[in-house]
């Protein structure tokens, strides 16, 4: 950490693997995205199916799920799951607490998916976020992620543009 505020501040990134871990992932995304823009639980549905299929049966050696904690507090999380094609992950349900943005989390939690899906063999991830995510949106570009295509859409009660975007593992990750 490079800022005074992280630097007192304790914060791991590890493996969704605890009790509450996944509960917490839908309870989060419902709250912040309710709070800050407004959306109603469509949103929090999605986000609990999504969930609720990685749960289910999730192939360890090619999924898998993060959360970050900050001073023993989870904080943010995101999954990377088979996208159902050749080589193909997805990355889902990227969220940092409001607390806890600017300490890098979000862009830790990327980092760490991206890592396994090359080392899972993956080729390509995409994800499907909306416009207003500007936040979110930087991450992705800061790892190579370009927009592929987008549309208005009206979800979770609200008139957004939906956004796909892709990235190419064969990219040297170094670079970045």
């Amino acid at each position: 950490m490079s800022d005074g505020a992280g630097d007192r501040r304790r914060v791991v990134v590890r493996r969704a693997d605890r009790p509450g871990d996944l509960g917490w992932v839908v309870m989060v995304h419902g709250e912040v995205y309710a709070r800050q823009f407004g959306w109603n639980t469509d949103f929090e549905a999605l986000v609990a199916q999504v969930v609720a299929g990685y749960a289910a049966g999730h192939d360890p050696a090619r999924e898998a799920a993060w959360i970050a904690e900050v001073d023993g507090a989870r904080a943010g999380c995101v999954l990377l799951v088979d996208g159902g094609g050749e080589g193909l992950a997805k990355l889902r349900v990227l969220v940092v607490t409001p607390a806890a943005r600017g300490l890098g989390l979000g862009t830790r939690l990327v980092g760490d998916a991206l890592a396994f899906a090359r080392e899972a063999g993956y080729r390509r991830v995409t994800l499907w976020t909306t416009g207003n995510l500007t936040s979110a949106r930087r991450i992705y570009e800061h790892f190579g992620f370009a927009l592929a295509d987008e549309e208005p859409v009206h979800r979770f009660g609200h008139d957004l543009v939906g956004q796909n975007w892709t990235l190419a593992l064969d990219a040297d990750p170094a670079a970045r």
